[in-house]
């Protein structure tokens, strides 16, 4: 059994940080101070990611990611003369501990205005202690809110994908990988509920992989972009609500 396919990159001590840039509004034509009914002067929204593999999106293109797919939905919901930029700090293998130190690590300001944080699923993998989970994932939650101006409603936590339903998962035991990423995402939802926090579950998703292999990356364990794609339909909503 490969026991690196949820930690491609060894190097788990170097953050992985990618910055892009989204406007429609190629050309600087003004279209009239004052004409038009836009008064709205443009704005600059900020997305910050953070997470593992699921949002470095392994196995798929640069922009089939669901930061990225999200960054360009958020486009073609909001005026053409704003412009979205976003951050990702990821990387595949990363556990809560390894996300904390690359965020510690990096020069992040505290005014993002959407974030979204996915963590735990190599915690599971690595084995390592639930109790771990339970006290960095809070730790997690609390850092994003800072980063997010102190404003505990731009953060969006994502549910844990089941890699059980992948051909990858099925080589192993999957019934137990799933009742373990089920403590996960519950501690998540429950944490999240009581804390006034949004939570989007989309671990549902990723247990339709078996039957429907399109979900899968290449790889036989990942999301596929179309898995991501409905991971974005589900945030999207939520998402515009927040920045609007």
């Amino acid at each position: 059994m490969n026991t690196s396919l949820l930690s491609c990159n060894k190097k788990a001590d170097v953050p992985y940080v990618a910055s892009y840039t989204g406007d429609q509004n190629d050309d600087d034509d003004d279209g009239g101070d004052n004409g038009g009914n836009n008064e709205t002067p443009p704005q600059n929204f900020k997305l910050l990611s953070l997470g593992d593999s699921y949002t470095i999106g392994q196995s798929v293109c640069e922009i089939c990611r669901f930061p990225e797919q999200l960054k360009d939905s958020l486009i073609a919901n909001f005026n053409e003369q704003d412009t979205f930029s976003l951050d990702v700090i990821a990387q595949s293998g990363w556990t809560t501990t390894n996300l904390k130190s690359a965020i510690a690590s990096t020069n992040l300001t505290s005014d993002f205005d959407l974030v979204t944080l996915l963590i735990g699923v190599n915690n599971q993998y690595q084995g390592k202690p639930f109790s771990l989970y339970e006290t960095e994932f809070v730790e997690l939650t609390n850092t994003a809110i800072a980063l997010a101006e102190n404003d505990a409603a731009k953060l969006i936590v994502v549910s844990i994908p089941d890699y059980a339903y992948t051909p990858f998962g099925q080589n192993g035991n999957p019934e137990t990988i799933s009742e373990e990423l089920e403590n996960y995402n519950n501690f998540a939802q429950n944490y999240c509920e009581t804390n006034g926090l949004t939570y989007v579950y989309i671990t549902d998703i990723t247990q339709q992989g078996l039957e429907n292999p399109a979900l899968v990356a290449s790889d036989n364990l990942h999301p596929s972009a179309l898995a991501y794609t409905l991971f974005v339909e589900r945030i999207l909503p939520l998402a515009i609500e927040k920045i609007d």
